[in-house]
């Protein structure tokens, strides 16, 4: 059942993204940044959280979880660390999703031939 849920959620995610792209005139870099600004801003306000808790891998792995990764982080580190942890916090915290993401993208490119569009 957890499964299930994950999957509900994270394609509900998907689907208003999709949605916000295809009404809307924005392109698809400032829905990004959209997207994970918002996870910071919902982490801060301590909504998305319990929202993880409830929703599961359905919340945690779109965008605006890697933004509440950032910003949980962050807080983590200022914590620890003083004003220096405002550099810190997120790239520690993101570091192994960062280089999972670029070492997998890495690999996709060895064994498919990317192409640049038209």
């Amino acid at each position: 059942m957890d499964y299930l849920k994950a999957f509900l959620i994270g394609g509900a995610i998907c689907a208003l993204v999709q949605i916000l792209m295809d009404k809307t005139k924005l392109m698809p870099g400032r829905i990004m940044v959209l997207l994970v600004c918002s996870g910071v801003v919902l982490g801060f306000l301590g909504v998305y959280e319990p929202f993880i808790e409830w929703a599961g891998s359905g919340a945690s792995v779109p965008l605006l979880g890697f933004g509440n990764t950032l910003f949980k982080g962050v807080k983590e580190s200022v914590s620890e660390e003083g004003p220096l942890g405002l550099f810190l916090g997120g790239l520690k915290a993101s570091a192994a999703g960062i280089s999972g993401a670029l070492i997998f993208g890495y690999i996709g490119s060895l064994i498919f031939e990317p192409k640049m569009k038209d």
